[in-house]
């Protein structure tokens, strides 16, 4: 990529010192000393006490990622309006879905998704919970990741691996050092590059492009439909019907809400989020489309949000825009990997005879939390330097919550009694789809199905397939046991 951006070396200076600026600052934010009394709880739900402009600023930080920036702007900029299904129309409307599962979702606190399951389906179910959930992170820091490595090669001249790991340690200086608490300072900062960023763009494109200049650039083109958001229907509400499916029940989400110091808290925080991320998106659509006329069409292989950072912009606003990018892909990368580490360690401290998890003071808890984000970190590196493609491995990772998790975690916030076999089946069923796409996908094993959006509807049905035959099968159980054995 780098071999197709032509830049000054006053420019290459800019995003040098701009890079230095940013880990600086970053690093003031996320490397404060901080202690955690209250163990696990501490360290990975910031002791609870996160008010509301908190959570919705890590909500919008955790959901603008390298998607957000480098690929909706691209989508864009090809198919106008439409592009907006992407990510932000999902996000809007999956952030009001969480407004209102507040209430059950912070009945929950202290329990990760993994052991909600298990209490609800068993320990079988909780372990398949755990082992889809950590999977679903680290695709999802890969994504990051993905972006990350040519992104800074293109730059700083780093090469695509290095940069990905430069990146990843990065991210796991402040996160494994501080948990929630220093994810949620970081994201405030990271936020508020994003608006910046983005508001620089718009604003510098306004000043040179007319709407007519994108009209114009469209209908020379052929682009009939570039002003219909339905356009392109089918994929695009696939694509927006995976993420909606999969981030109602995603753990990074539900973790803010139960970090809040109250519902009302953690529901302003949804709801605030869902209004700053619609603004978000409209501009990010706005830039692309208006990238259109700006570029002549775009440039093959190079994100155009990459190629106006490094000869459309001038030093001050592509520093600028570099860090936005940084900030977009770091911010969804740390909360991936702290979410994920916060299944895992709570997991595995809750199957260790003698030590309770969640509350446990001491540096055993703080230890393997920190050991867990490690390793999360490198699981998303391989897997990052084995797929290639943003929005495919971002689809991916969708799938796996979507099609393994939707039915029985969302089930589980409302049942009052056990259903072992219910939650077992739906897990297997619509997980199972999602690893053999997973695995169709990335070419490790000879699996043939219909690739990311088109194979969703199938696996959301095997999964909710599984969780009523379950339900059905328990249910007829229960009536033929005899009432001595029902009562024992």
């Amino acid at each position: 990529m780098s071999r197709e951006l032509v830049y000054t070396p006053r420019v290459k200076t800019a995003f040098l010192v701009s890079v230095l600026a940013y880990a600086a600052v970053i690093g003031a934010a996320g490397l404060r000393p901080a202690r955690f009394k209250g163990g696990l709880d501490a360290f990975f739900l910031a002791s609870r006490a996160l008010g509301p402009a908190r959570v919705a600023f890590s909500l919008c930080a955790s959901w603008i990622g390298a998607a957000s920036l480098l690929v909706s702007t691209d989508e864009a900029s090809r198919d106008g309006l439409s592009a907006v299904w992407i990510v932000g129309v999902p996000a809007v409307v999956t952030l009001l879905v969480l407004a209102a599962l507040v209430r059950p979702v912070r009945a929950s606190a202290g329990l990760t998704l993994s052991e909600l399951m298990r209490s609800r389906y068993g320990r079988a179910a909780g372990t398949a919970t755990t082992v889809l959930v950590v999977w679903y992170m680290a695709v999802l820091a890969a994504s990051q990741l993905i972006a990350a490595g040519p992104f800074l090669d293109a730059f700083l001249g780093l090469g695509p691996v290095p940069g990905m790991a430069a990146a990843a340690a990065l991210v796991m200086a402040y996160s494994a050092a501080g948990g929630l608490q220093a994810v949620a300072r970081t994201h405030v900062v990271q936020f508020a590059l994003l608006v910046a960023g983005v508001a620089g763009m718009a604003a510098f494109l306004a000043g040179r492009v007319p709407w007519s200049a994108v009209e114009a650039a469209a209908a020379g083109l052929g682009k009939a439909s570039y002003f219909d958001v339905l356009a392109g229907g089918g994929r695009g509400l696939l694509i927006a019907a995976s993420f909606v499916l999969a981030w109602a029940v995603s753990p990074i989400a539900w973790q803010r809400m139960q970090a809040a110091r109250s519902e009302a808290a953690a529901r302003l925080g949804a709801v605030l989020a869902a209004f700053l991320l619609g603004l978000f998106y409209a501009g990010i659509v706005a830039v692309g489309m208006l990238f259109l006329p700006f570029f002549g069409g775009g440039a093959a292989g190079v994100p155009l949000v990459t190629r106006f950072a490094a000869s459309g912009a001038g030093p001050f606003l592509g520093g600028l825009v570099f860090v936005t990018v940084l900030a977009a892909i770091l911010s969804t990368a740390d909360a991936a990997l702290n979410a994920g580490a916060f299944t895992l360690t709570k997991d595995l401290l809750g199957r260790r005879p003698g030590r309770p998890g969640a509350g446990a003071p001491g540096p055993g808890p703080l230890r393997l939390a920190r050991v867990s984000s490690l390793a999360l970190a490198a699981a998303a590196l391989v897997i990052a330097a084995r797929l290639g493609d943003i929005l495919k491995t971002l689809g991916l990772a969708s799938a796996i919550m979507a099609e393994g998790l939707l039915v029985p975690g969302l089930a589980a916030l409302f049942l009052r009694r056990r259903a072992p076999l219910a939650g077992l089946l739906s897990l297997l069923l619509g997980g199972g789809h999602a690893l053999a796409g997973f695995l169709a996908e990335s070419g490790l094993a000879p699996v043939t199905l219909p690739p990311w959006p088109r194979s969703l509807p199938l696996g959301v049905g095997l999964g909710a397939a599984g969780f009523l035959a379950g339900l059905l099968a328990g249910r007829v159980r229960g009536r033929r046991r005899p009432p001595a054995a029902a009562g024992s």
